[in-house]
C-alpha cells in the first residue's frame, strides 16, 4: 500500500485519538484553548527561528559562502509552522521538533548521512573495458 495513503489515514485518526483523551483528561474547552496556544506559541517560535535563519543565511552570502544550511532550515522552519497550525498534538509535537536547532541538525545528518551512503554505493561501480588499436589502411 502506499505510504502516502497510510498517512493520510493514519494522522488524522491518531490525531482524533489524542484529542479525545487529552480532553478527558483537561476537559474539552481547556483542550481546545491548549491547541489555539501551542499554535500561536509555535508561530512565534517558527517566526523567530526563521528570521535568525534568514540572518545566518545573509551572513554566509556576505562571506561568499553557499548557505545550504540555511535553506535546509528555511524549508524545515516552512514545513513546522504548518504542521503547527495544523489542529492536533502529534502534529505540534513534530512541529516544535523541527523548530528545534539541536533535533533540526540531528535530522538533518541523518537525511544526508543515509543519501551519502546511497550514492556511495551507486558511485562505486567500475567499468573494465580494453582499448583495441584496430590497424586498418587509412586512405
Amino acid at each position: 500500500m502506499n505510504p502516502l495513503i497510510l498517512l493520510f489515514i493514519c494522522l488524522p485518526a491518531l490525531e482524533i485519538y489524542l484529542l479525545i483523551e487529552v480532553g478527558g483528561q483537561v476537559g474539552a474547552l481547556n483542550t481546545v484553548a491548549l491547541i489555539f496556544l501551542t499554535a500561536i506559541i509555535g508561530l512565534y517560535f517558527a517566526k523567530h527561528q526563521g528570521l535568525r535563519t534568514l540572518k545566518s543565511g545573509m551572513i554566509n552570502l556576505y562571506q561568499n559562502k553557499i548557505p545550504i544550511y540555511e535553506i535546509m532550515s528555511g524549508a524545515s522552519i516552512a514545513i513546522a509552522a504548518f504542521l503547527l497550525i495544523v489542529p492536533g498534538f502529534f502534529t505540534d509535537l513534530i512541529g516544535f521538533m523541527l523548530l528545534v536547532p539541536f533535533t533540526r541538525k540531528t535530522l538533518f545528518n541523518l537525511t544526508l548521512r543515509k543519501e551519502t551512503k546511497d550514492n556511495n554505493k551507486s558511485q562505486n561501480k567500475t567499468i573494465d573495458g580494453e582499448i583495441v588499436k584496430n590497424n586498418k589502411d587509412e586512405l
